[in-house]
């Protein structure tokens, strides 16, 4: 049979994900030091663990509401009054298979076929095949390392056409550790409204800033009513294996979003729902503790590549949230995924090429650090010894 002819042909050009290239090669090396995919090395805190073994135990293995659990969507709304935010649980709140099933349903709920997303570059992986696969025109607009990877008003207003429908902002990003000020993200607004975007802000990594107080996108005057929020437990609570997340925004986008969710997903996994309810119920009491400890392990291990990278000749700015450090290899004579193939072959170290998250990322590698500080040490140790071999 000739598939070719009777396969989804968007499906078929799609590019396949640069960061499962190099963790696919990895399972292949026992001794390999991974930092490529951007998953916390800290387990599950016990607390959360135990409620969904005590969900199960007590039978709680139905299916929920589409929406998800209601005492879930109330402790979500409660929390995102941290940044300002304001949404009903009934109406405005919808449960997911993680961040990335909310990120779909934004994109299939608002994006007609031929329309324009803008997003800046590089960004997290999926953005645009998933608009892509709902018929979008993708966008990518180039961010630098001497801006530290910010999106500019400017750059914003050059990218938009009548076509353009939606942007996608999100900050802090992967794979930079980029941020935006509250100052920055008000300054995009007067573009936003004036050409009447929708905007899709993908705020997982919320928790995870460093010296940095974070701002929502979807707090500032007059964004409220054009802005999907999508969020997750996967990074701040160590919990990506769980698969939850939700989506936040006006009823009147929320009631599209459902209504795709009902009939692909029913709802998220109940034992997730309640082991996410638990993260919630405890942190909103004790000041959210164990992310605490997370986080300041994580900015340990931040200033420590940061320094590192600089002194063997890899330069790199200073990222301010999530856990990742964007280093330059330029000064290799290499771009980002020659660099990486020739790290992981000689000093079985894996990273991942800048360029899997988007052309402005060519030169440059993501290196994850949520690993332990042995794990980096050594890492750093090889890739300053492969630098100074010149194995190139």
């Amino acid at each position: 049979m000739n598939y070719k002819n009777r396969l989804n042909k968007t499906v078929q050009n799609l590019r396949p994900s640069g960061i499962r290239k190099f963790f696919d090669i990895v399972t292949q090396m026992p001794d390999a030091l991974s930092l490529g995919v951007g998953e916390p090395d800290f387990v599950t805190p016990w607390d959360i663990r135990d409620a969904a073994v005590k969900s199960v135990r007590k039978g709680f293995t139905a299916y929920t509401s589409n929406r998800g659990l209601i005492e879930l969507r109330k402790e979500i709304a409660e929390y995102l009054t941290r940044f300002s935010l304001s949404y009903c649980p009934n109406e405005e709140i919808c449960i997911t298979i993680g961040a990335s099933e909310g990120i779909d349903l934004a994109l299939r709920a608002i994006i007609s076929p031929g329309d324009e997303v803008v997003m800046p570059d590089p960004s997290y992986v999926s953005y645009l095949p998933n608009v892509q696969l709902v018929g979008g025109v993708p966008v990518p607009v180039k961010t630098t390392a001497e801006q530290r990877f910010k999106l500019t008003p400017q750059a914003l207003q050059a990218a938009i056409t009548p076509r353009t429908k939606l942007l996608i902002l999100p900050y802090p990003n992967n794979p930079t550790g980029a941020v935006m000020t509250k100052s920055e993200l008000q300054a995009l607004v007067p573009v936003i409204i004036q050409n009447d975007l929708l905007v899709l802000t993908d705020e997982i990594y919320a928790d995870l800033t460093y010296g940095f107080q974070h701002t929502s996108a979807a707090s500032l005057s007059g964004m409220r009513e054009r802005t999907v929020y999508v969020s997750g437990f996967s990074k701040a609570f160590a919990m990506t294996g769980w698969r939850v997340g939700y989506v936040a925004g006006p009823k009147e986008i929320m009631d599209l979003i459902v209504k795709i969710h009902q009939y692909t997903i029913m709802c998220a996994p109940t034992v997730s729902q309640y082991a996410a309810l638990a993260a919630l119920q405890n942190g909103q009491t004790d000041g959210f503790s164990a992310v605490k400890e997370m986080r300041e392990s994580y900015d340990s291990r931040r200033r420590f590549l940061v320094d590192a990278f600089n002194r063997i000749g890899l330069q790199c700015f200073e990222p301010q949230g999530a856990f990742y450090v964007f280093p330059s290899v330029a000064a290799s004579g290499l771009d980002g995924e020659a660099f990486a193939e020739k790290l992981l072959r000689q000093e079985k170290v894996a990273v991942v090429p800048g360029s899997a998250f988007g052309e402005s990322g060519k030169d440059f590698i993501r290196t994850c650090y949520a690993a332990s500080m042995d794990t980096l040490t050594e890492a750093v140790k090889r890739m300053e010894r492969f630098l100074k071999n010149g194995f190139f």
